[in-house]
């Protein structure tokens, strides 16, 4: 399977900061996500949780929102490529996250990976409501032409 993630500068970064936190701290951090991937509109963590977060992680608050973004871009990934746990595992170590939190990720892809490419499969080819809150309809079919 072709890669299907990029080592750039940023990702490079992330790995980086990603090696240092703590497996269990991690792993949490990643079923959170896991749990929000498919909530697009919906933040994963709101500000007072992010703040907790720096301080639990010892990062600071640009760090943190790499490591957020990057691991909700890799899950994010593994969706539209439809990755098996084992491939994505094996591409996160070519990047060089270690070992540990590359079966993180495995583990974690491996407990709920048909039901988040479930979710995400959902919100985007579900249709949308044309209901208001009153339940009136507010789609309307255009109306025939008139006869000439």
């Amino acid at each position: 399977m072709a890669a299907i993630i990029t080592e750039t500068q940023s990702i490079k970064e992330a790995v980086t900061s990603i090696n240092t936190i703590e497996l269990n701290k991690f792993s949490r951090l990643l079923s959170r996500i896991l749990q929000k991937l498919h909530l697009k509109e919906e933040r994963t963590f709101s500000e007072e949780e992010e703040q907790k977060l720096q301080s639990a992680l010892s990062l600071d608050k640009q760090d943190l929102s790499l490591v957020l973004d990057t691991t909700a871009f890799i899950l994010e990934q593994a969706v539209y490529h439809n990755v098996k746990p084992a491939s994505l595992k094996q591409q996160l170590e070519k990047i060089h996250l270690s070992p540990e939190k590359a079966e993180a990720f495995y583990q974690a892809w491996t407990a709920v990976c048909p039901d988040v490419v479930e979710k995400v499969r959902q919100r985007i080819f579900a249709p949308k409501s044309w209901n208001m809150s009153d339940g009136s309809s507010t789609f309307r079919w255009p109306s025939p032409p008139k006869p000439s």
